[in-house]
């Protein structure tokens, strides 16, 4: 039994510093499972030592590194991965036992905070030990990672630092005497005798992730290159660049830490004047920079918040070779002082935690997931998190968040957090109003301009190209445009020149707030989506800049040639369909320009809707003869076709073709074109002989007038060429269309959509002549191509997949062809479940799942395609036909041999009168037939039909 043939159309851990004191811990190889135990026995001496000194602290700290020891000896296994933690430690208490031996309360007092400090740090390394001993598997890897994450070797390194320090001063600047008479002194302080100053806040409390970056940094103020360390961290307000710097000078060990606001030139000054008197060497910024320029210590200088860009930061910079600079900024020029990160969105696992951690939410599975939701809609920006976090605690309803947002986005991001977890005092969208109060007039119309776009893929090509427009006969009057043209003379030259050096300006004066970001290599401009969204909220009224933007783009659109249209069509449609232009006031206006994108780009309903509204303002102001009118309805009839009203759309076609031969004539070129719009919608109602006769005429007269290398005639010859193999003839088809591809190949390049139609038309063609490899290589290339310039959902991507698959079906890949079948019928689902491409989609998935044995589902599939296609169709339509015949098929294999019977008479009894008795699918549904009357036994009229099939083959 025969089934009709489906149809064919993270950066690497900073290196860390070991130390030296204690080494005899190291042991050889041999007894490694030893090395503990005299690390343990000193931790005891200095610990039983300690109780009975009088300092507290250091009893403290020696009992945190003996509990810290013993609890790495429970660990059964692994160990050593804690080996050099576990050292370092026992260093530092000998340390400090020494010393206090040495100097008694001199070093007593000057190591009091920092041993409290340590004490602190070590239990809660204990407590992590401990939880992941509790947890049986992974222990190994848990650790690495918690010596990764936590950084544990970089700051018990640091505490070593700082104890090393403190011992120089002790040893080497004062004898005991005097070290003692200055402690004991009325003013004395802690920080004034070890000239240590670090007056930043720490991060906040609940700062998330970012641990590439830190680490990053991390490894670069690490490495010693004998040149002054500058690191600069850019990007948008709210990005959380001063978090990242805040935690990282938390994480690192410097003798000085000193943080300026660098907002203005005057907070500078202050900041700088602050470290002068600190360190008693003066009282002015000049003298602060002296002095940093005259000490080659561990000092790291943190200029936060330097975003105005009239600021010239190099003027504050201690000009040495040697200290460490942290610069936070919006502008992204200040990258030139150094090494840089760019800070933007967080990623999502990070920015979850933070949004539940913050708004005190219990990490549920359910929870995980609407959190989830609400960082993808708030685009893992921090400051908008902590925002939306902030109002989920008040309200305690994490599941009615993103609904609230959705109705009431400006407000929620504009409320100000009543509990902070840091110092940082702006909203979202007040951050963005600071930068925005501090553009031009022209950069900032610029911005709003864009808002009404799409967030990503803006060029400058948009602007520059519409500034050429000329104003075609069907344009609207110059005064009607009035807005975009003066808007846009500002980037013109008197010469009528585009000035890109002055556009260029306006956007880099945008780009030094990070309100826009441009890709050097697409040449393309973005915004951040809820920077996009904010600047549409600084406007009172849209309409004007609305109406302003949508005419720039039609401006540009009208200048794009014809066979750049289509493809053009795929980055434009993100723009057209943010603006929802629709309904103006005038017919002779950039509608038409839009239907195309819409059209081309397969949003055959939103065309529709357009098409409609031309053509209904067009009869009514410019009657029903008028050129436009004509073309409106060519327009809308199309429309028709894409979306199965075919009927529909061949009156209104026939229409146009009546009245454009009488108006322009046989041999114009707008009644050729009609004529090849009419036959293609006969080629779709199979209406074949028809479709034929007028796409001969129609070449002949395309290759007499315009030349056999016009587009116009290479459309034609493949319309035509299409006819031929419905008609089964397919070598006629074939030379046709290897024709086409050569010339378009040559003509609009290998890449070009009209390019790749002739070669899926080519590959359809080598299908019909079963030469199945021909056709398989071709299509592979088609659908790469597809993929990537109009993307998976475009009708032609769908369209590729679907012949690609029919061809691993014929070469008996079924599984391969499935997968594919199964691909297309849901992304054509999410059309229209009773469009005729899902109908055909179906029926191909369902012919694969019977060749697979799965007949239950092909006829689950085929009963809901005949269903359709006799609804829609009429039942003696050919597709009607082959899913009443697919159908009878399945109902023979899973037994059901009357159900096949009454099938397949009445098929076959319909294909005689439609196609006569020769046709290859009329002759296919004889053989069908015969099989089913010799299954059922029927001997009789299986031998009578058996005889008609080798008539008719004879006659052939």
């Amino acid at each position: 039994m025969s089934t009709a043939s489906p149809q064919t159309s993270g950066s690497p851990a900073p290196p860390t510093t070991r130390g030296t004191i204690l080494r005899q811990f190291k042991v050889p190889p041999k007894s490694k499972s030893d090395w503990l135990a005299p690390a343990i026995l000193t931790a005891k001496t200095i610990t039983a030592a300690a109780e009975c000194a009088p300092f507290p602290y250091i009893k403290g700290v020696s009992g945190s590194v003996l509990i810290l020891l013993e609890t790495v000896v429970a660990v059964k296994k692994n160990r050593e991965d804690l080996e050099e933690l576990c050292n370092s430690a026992t260093e530092i208490i000998k340390i400090l036992h020494d010393q206090i031996l040495a100097h008694g309360n001199t070093a007593a007092v000057m190591f009091k905070g920092l041993g409290e400090e340590l004490e602190s740090y070590l239990e809660a390394v204990i407590l992590a030990i401990r939880n992941m001993q509790d947890q049986s598997k992974g222990f190994h890897g848990r650790v690495k990672e918690f010596l990764k994450s936590s950084s544990l070797t970089n700051e018990i390194v640091g505490y070593q630092t700082q104890i090393q320090g403190l011992m120089a001063i002790v040893e080497t600047n004062f004898k005991v005497d005097e070290m003692h008479a200055i402690i004991t002194a009325p003013s004395f302080t802690v920080v004034k005798a070890v000239e240590n100053i670090n007056n930043c806040p720490p991060p906040s409390r609940i700062f998330q992730g970012r641990q590439a970056i830190l680490d990053k940094m991390h490894l670069f103020f690490n490495t010693d290159s004998g040149e002054q360390h500058i690191y600069v961290l850019h990007g948008l307000g709210g990005a959380g660049k001063t978090q990242i710097a805040l935690k990282f000078i938390q994480e690192s060990s410097f003798s000085n830490v000193f943080l300026v606001d660098t907002s203005k030139v005057e907070t500078i000054e202050t900041g700088l004047k602050s470290i002068a008197v600190a360190k008693s060497v003066g009282n002015s910024a000049q003298d602060a920079l002296m002095w940093l320029q005259s000490n080659h210590n561990r000092w790291l200088l943190f200029f936060d918040n330097a975003d105005d860009p009239k600021i010239n930061l190099n003027d504050f910079l201690p000009k040495c070779n040697h200290g460490r600079i942290i610069i936070t900024s919006r502008n992204p020029d200040l990258r030139n002082y150094g090494a840089h990160t760019l800070v933007s969105d967080m990623e999502e696992a990070d920015a979850t935690t933070l949004l539940l951690r913050r708004a005190n939410i219990e990490s549920s599975e359910e929870n995980l997931k609407l959190a989830t939701e609400i960082v993808k809609e708030l685009y893992y920006l921090p400051l908008a998190i902590i925002q939306a976090s902030a109002f989920i605690s008040k309200s305690e309803d994490l599941e009615g968040y993103l609904a609230l947002y959705h109705s009431n986005r400006a407000r929620l991001l504009s409320e100000k957090v009543a509990q902070s977890h840091d110092d940082y005092a702006q909203t979202v969208f007040t951050t963005w109003q600071i930068s925005f109060d501090q553009l031009s007039d022209l950069a900032a119309t610029l911005l709003q301009l864009c808002s009404f776009l799409h967030y990503t893929g803006i060029s400058e090509d948009m602007f520059s190209t519409a500034s050429k427009y000329d104003f075609p006969s069907w344009s609207p009057p110059r005064e009607e445009l009035q807005e975009p043209l003066e808007f846009l003379s500002h980037f013109v030259e008197p010469t009528g020149e585009w000035n890109s050096l002055k556009f260029l300006d306006i956007t880099n004066e945008i780009k030094l707030y990070s309100l826009i970001s441009f890709d050097a290599t697409t040449k393309l401009f973005s915004i951040h989506p809820l920077v996009h969204a904010w600047s549409r909220s600084t406007l009172l009224d849209e309409t004007p800049l609305q109406s302003c933007m949508s005419s720039i783009l039609g401006m540009y659109i009208t200048k794009i040639p014809d066979n750049e249209i289509e493809l053009a069509s795929v980055q434009l449609i993100p723009h057209i369909v943010l603006l929802k232009y629709a309904n103006p006031d005038r017919v002779a206006d950039f509608r038409r320009k839009f239907w195309e994108i819409y059209y081309y780009t397969g949003k055959f309903k939103d065309a529709q809707a357009i098409a409609e509204q031309v053509l209904e303002k067009s009869k009514f102001l410019l009657g029903d003869d008028h050129a436009d009118t004509l073309l409106a309805m060519g327009n809308f009839a199309s429309t028709y076709s894409k979306l199965g009203e075919l009927q529909k759309a061949m009156e209104l076609k026939v229409q146009v073709l009546e009245k454009r031969r009488k108006l322009l004539g046989e041999d114009h070129p707008d009644t050729l074109l009609a004529m090849n719009n009419l036959a293609s919608t006969y080629h779709d109602l199979h209406e074949f002989q028809k479709g034929m006769e007028l796409q001969v005429l129609v070449l002949e007269k395309h290759t007499e007038l315009l030349g056999e290398d016009h587009q116009e005639t290479l459309l034609t010859m493949g319309n035509l060429a299409r006819t031929y193999s419905k008609l089964v003839e397919f070598q006629k088809a074939k030379e046709l269309e290897v024709l086409v591809l050569e010339k378009r190949t040559k003509l609009l390049g290998e890449d070009h959509p009209r390019t790749l139609l002739a070669m899926n038309n080519l590959a359809s063609t080598y299908h019909n002549l079963c030469e199945f490899q021909k056709a398989q290589e071709l299509q592979v290339l088609v659908l790469e191509k597809h993929t990537k310039l109009l993307g998976e959902d475009h009708p032609g991507t769908l369209l590729a997949i679907s012949n690609l698959a029919r061809t691993y079906y014929k070469l008996g890949e079924l599984q391969k062809a499935m997968e594919l079948d199964v691909q297309v019928l849901e992304k054509h689902r999410k059309l229209r479940e009773d469009h005729p491409d899902t109908l055909f989609a179906m029926g191909n998935l369902a012919t694969t799942y019977s060749d697979l044995g799965e007949f239950p589902k092909a006829m689950e599939l085929e009963v809901l395609v005949l269903e359709k296609h006799t609804k829609f169709l009429g039942v003696d339509h050919p597709d009607t036909l082959r899913a009443m015949a697919n159908l009878a098929v399945t109902h023979y294999n899973l037994g059901d041999l009357n159900k096949a019977l009454g099938l397949e008479v009445e098929v076959l009894q319909k294909l005689r009168q439609l196609l006569g008795d020769k046709h290859p699918h009329t002759i296919l549904a004889m053989e069908n037939l015969a099989d089913t009357y010799q299954k059922l036994g029927k001997q009789e009229e299986m031998e009578e039909l058996e005889q008609l099939i080798v008539d008719t083959k004879k006659s052939l």
